[in-house]
């Protein structure tokens, strides 16, 4: 199929919240890319709406390469990617969500980096809607080389987890995605970096997200608290951090979120989001 580059794999999740229409949308940029995936795994974490189900035979009967994975339970998505990857076919898998959209020549640029440097992931900037793609909220920027990224994972993600194209073993070498709720990518960066495998962000956006309220609500509440402590915990125990920076963390993430959904969603937008970044 794709004579040039290297069969490669993209892997999802879905479950039961997810609409339709948004999911029509980030298949038909999967589809359309100027380079098309040999596979496209997608988890379906749990049972889904009946509107979802018919979606998703619509597009198992257009595209050969769509391979569906059936969890009777909705069991988190860490646990829904970590089965998704042992069923992915090709070495190089691109992760995507499900209701995102994907720059025309996304898996192209990606797959040129892979080709032309020694990386085991391969991400990138994105752009951050609000909920119905009109309105432009931010840009997320992160490092582009190794050293960059590193320094950057000891306090925030240092990577666009949807724009992320990876070497399938290095990922499964280093635990695979585990049970982390909220942080269940950033997890894995951590111990592959541990690993010493390498990493690489192009500085393009090459997706554009769904941000916004929703997501920014998503970040706050004691259940949050809860997940982040033990996140910081674990890289705690890897000496991944010390104490200084895990207490630094700690009260970092806790003040974020206690604060009002308003005042945090200003709060990313003017520090952790870039205005009128253009690529």
């Amino acid at each position: 199929m794709n004579n040039k580059y290297p069969n490669f794999s993209v892997l999802m999740s879905i479950y039961y919240k997810e609409k339709p229409e948004y999911l029509k949308l980030s298949m038909d940029s999967i589809f359309n890319q100027t380079v098309i995936p040999n596979e496209v795994v997608l988890v379906e974490d749990g049972k889904l709406t009946k509107e979802l189900d018919k979606m998703i035979e619509h597009y198992e009967k257009k595209y050969k390469q769509l391979k569906v994975i059936k969890f009777d339970k909705n069991r988190g998505l860490g646990i829904a990617l970590h089965d998704g990857l042992l069923k992915c076919t090709y070495d190089i898998v691109f992760r995507m969500d499900t209701d995102d959209i994907c720059a025309l020549d996304r898996f192209e640029k990606q797959l040129n980096v892979f080709e032309s440097k020694k990386v085991t992931v391969v991400g990138s900037n994105i752009i951050e809607y609000d909920s119905d793609m009109k309105n432009i909220n931010g840009y997320r920027v992160v490092p582009k080389y190794n050293n960059q990224i590193i320094k950057r994972s000891k306090k925030r993600n240092p990577m666009n987890h949807m724009t992320v194209g990876f070497l399938k073993q290095p990922v499964i070498d280093s635990g695979n995605y585990q049970d982390m709720k909220y942080f269940e990518d950033y997890y894995l960066w951590i111990r592959m970096i541990i690993n010493k495998c390498t990493f690489y962000n192009i500085q393009e956006n090459l997706v554009k997200v769904r941000g916004g309220e929703a997501m920014i609500t998503r970040r706050g509440g004691i259940n949050y608290i809860k997940n982040s402590i033990y996140f910081e915990r674990k890289l705690l125990k890897l000496k991944f951090i010390n104490i200084f920076e895990f207490m630094i963390n700690v009260v970092e993430r806790i003040i974020i979120s206690l604060i009002p959904n308003k005042i945090r969603l200003c709060f990313y937008n003017t520090f952790l989001r870039r205005k009128g970044e253009k690529s």
